[in-house]
């Protein structure tokens, strides 16, 4: 793992829908993925490794 370690947030709405955003370059879209299974999988297939925990919205503003 590289350290720091170079992280990237996934969102998902509602309806399923998910963004991959990155946190160094103000929030930027990455990456725009119709389900969570195909974020996961551009995210691993990019050699990403999951951490665990979840922000509320209110807490990135």
């Amino acid at each position: 793992m590289q350290s720091p370690p170079y992280l990237l947030m996934l969102l998902g709405d509602k309806s399923g829908h998910c963004q991959i955003l990155d946190p160094a370059e103000q929030y930027k879209l990455i990456k725009r993925c119709e389900s969570y299974a195909q974020a996961q999988l551009w995210l691993l297939e990019d050699e990403y490794e999951p951490l665990q925990g979840r922000l509320l919205e209110a807490e990135l503003l």
